[in-house]
């Protein structure tokens, strides 16, 4: 079977083409990638740069396989794609409005690009956090304020945290289920994961991909009174607040310079100084609340591009938690950019990783197992 992955963010794509045929004997059980490509930025045309890309395949693929951000309450897991689930995707889209309307988007073109003989498969970054226990899924409302209209903590990047914990399992098989975990995302949107297991039991991003660690250009956590004291103050809509809180905040908003970290360490001023300090402070707050939920911990994987090319983020997060178990080697972190690389200290309890994110195979097993049941 030949799939294709369409794996669209806000401003960026990436594309592959992935062979299952054999997987089991020749790569452990990975797909075969053939092919793959990355674009960014806001001029992506959908329909142009699809056709180029198919035009360049030796072989069609019998199924597209798409990452969409937000699943709800409704897709607990890979769905084959009709009009009806379109349409159900486009309606989650207030709940993820920089990535939901985009992936709507990237779909409906390649069904019409790649024609009506190529099965299309939506896989969800939520479904992984579909089984979260109550108590992390849920806010402290009435049912009539929460639960029944569908407000819950639904959990995102569940792609990459799958993909970080599989490779994890294959690396510590002596740990039952990967034992009690850690993952850790950091890209443009950052999300932090308790595994035990192999079962999600907490995620940093809740309602949607806004809550949580300060990101790139994402707030994180705050105050939902800041809401209407602002609006107040500032004469804005809640949509325009939601939009400054998605797209001017974190990193870029409170260093007023960039939304890179890497950027920002080469910058001496007191406001980049500061966006870092604030951004590697949550994270290790999250760090040490997850070491609490799972009693201890067993690993901590770092994945995503500021997670597997930014060492001093890593040692920023990790600095001072002696008291859990977890101490770093410094100079095995410094050299581990973008490869695989055990970073713990010879006397660190806990084992650290970094573990190079590969959504695109999850995609590829969740994907090809819709297309079999059939």
């Amino acid at each position: 079977m030949i799939i294709m992955t369409l794996n669209s963010g806000s401003t960026s794509v990436k594309l592959g083409v992935y062979d299952t045929a054999g997987a089991a004997a020749t790569t452990g059980g990975s797909p075969t990638r053939l092919d793959s490509e990355h674009h960014s930025g806001d001029g992506i045309e959908p329909r142009a740069l699809l056709t180029k890309f198919l035009r360049k395949l030796r072989t069609p693929p019998d199924v597209v396989a798409h990452r969409v951000v937000h699943g709800g309450a409704r897709f607990t897991g890979p769905a084959r794609i009709d009009d009806a689930v379109v349409g159900d995707i486009r309606k989650l889209s207030e709940l993820a409005p920089l990535h939901n309307p985009a992936a709507v988007h990237w779909i409906e073109t390649a069904r019409s690009v790649c024609g009506g003989n190529v099965e299309h498969v939506a896989v969800f970054d939520t479904s992984f956090f579909s089984k979260l226990p109550r108590r992390a899924a849920e806010y402290a409302l009435s049912p009539s304020l929460g639960v029944e209209l569908g407000v819950r903590r639904y959990g995102f990047h569940g792609l990459a945290h799958e993909a970080m914990w599989r490779r994890w399992c294959e690396l510590y098989p002596e740990l039952p289920g990967g034992g009690r975990l850690i993952t850790v995302q950091l890209g443009g949107g950052c999300s932090i994961t308790a595994l035990e297991q192999g079962q999600a039991v907490d995620n940093s991003m809740g309602f949607s991909p806004l809550e949580g660690l300060v990101m790139a250009t994402r707030s994180g956590d705050v105050d939902p009174s800041i809401l209407p004291y602002l609006e107040k103050r500032l004469s804005l809509s809640s949509e325009q607040l939601i939009e400054l809180l998605n797209r001017k905040s974190g990193l870029a908003g409170v260093s007023g310079k960039s939304a890179n970290p890497g950027e920002l360490l080469e910058d001496p001023g007191a406001a980049s100084q500061f966006a870092l300090e604030l951004y590697c402070y949550r994270l290790r707050k999250y760090i040490g609340a997850y070491c609490a939920v799972l009693g201890g911990c067993d690993g901590i994987v770092f994945g995503g591009g500021v997670g597997e090319h930014v060492p001093e983020v890593r040692g920023r997060a990790l600095a001072g938690m002696e008291w859990a178990g977890i101490a770093l080697d410094l100079a095995a972190n410094r050299a581990a950019r973008g490869a695989e690389a055990a970073i713990q200290a010879a006397g660190s309890r806990v084992r650290v990783q970094v573990i190079p994110v590969d959504e695109e195979a999850v995609m590829v097993r969740a994907a090809a197992g819709v297309v079999r049941t059939r």
